[in-house]
């Protein structure tokens, strides 16, 4: 990898990360877009692969500060989790086999929904003391293979989905529901990034210098996040229609190379 490619995937990995510490969702989002036309990344394939990987490792080091403060449910988070472990897997081959520049358009759209979706006010209400049972566990077991496959199949992150289908599946309120989403989206993500690794569809060094970068990146957003707490929903609103300029300049481009 040289030297530019290094400093781009540092700094588009730092943009992500920025934007997960600042909006608490979304972020990763961008990691393809920026993976193609920032770093440079060629093949579709290997810009979801590479980006899962990243994704993976961010929700994963989230899940951390969640779990030290008690907001993660660990039974449904793992039947959840384990569900669309499987989902993701059939997903990413899925993926695979499809033209790149289809699977473009498809994230296209997703990423209107990803925007759409952090334009909407945000129910809090639900029960903290939820326990499974067999009824929840059917739930999330369903809904966890369906958002897993999306996940696996566009190579998402999947939050925006994740987020209300663990609520919709337990009943637990917002809270629990994002702490318990980061270890889905760290499952999908992980066995996302295996599946096309296996194909060779992993750049490793542009991974390594996006997670540093997001690793830098998310520390900045946080802070600023705070020092603007006051703000945040304009913040969000803010970065939800950046997400959907990138969607409209991503769906351009793979349009037109798909009809081209």
């Amino acid at each position: 990898m040289s030297f530019v490619a290094a400093v781009l995937s540092l700094g588009s990995g730092g943009v992500v990360g920025f934007a997960l510490g600042l909006s608490g969702g979304g972020g990763s989002i961008l990691a393809v877009p920026l993976l193609l036309y920032v770093v440079g990344v060629s093949d579709p394939h290997v810009a979801i692969g590479t980006s899962a990987l990243a994704v993976a490792v961010n929700a994963f080091a989230n899940a951390i500060g969640h779990w030290r403060s008690g907001t993660v449910k660990w039974p449904c988070a793992t039947v959840f989790a384990g569900a669309g472990a499987v989902g993701a897997a059939i997903g990413s081959t899925l993926g695979k086999l499809t033209n790149g520049s289809v699977l473009l358009v498809l994230f296209a759209l997703a990423m209107f929904a990803v925007g759409a979706a952090m334009l909407r006010p945000r129910m809090a209400m639900g029960d903290p003391t939820v326990r499974i049972n067999p009824r929840i566990a059917g739930r999330l077991v369903g809904i966890g293979g369906l958002t897993g496959t999306i996940s696996g199949f566009l190579g998402i992150g999947g939050g925006f989905l994740i987020v209300p289908g663990i609520m919709l599946g337990s009943g637990m309120p917002i809270l629990n529901a994002i702490g318990s989403s980061l270890v889905a989206v760290g499952v999908f993500g992980i066995t996302t990034a295996a599946n096309y690794a296996l194909a060779g569809l992993v750049a490793w060094d542009i991974a390594g210098m996006f997670i540093l970068g997001g690793i830098i990146g998310g520390v900045g957003g946080m802070k600023v996040a705070i020092a603007l707490a006051s703000r945040k929903t304009i913040l969000t609103r803010l970065f939800a229609v950046m997400v959907l300029v990138v969607a409209a300049y991503m769906l351009v481009r793979s349009a037109a190379a798909l009809l081209g």
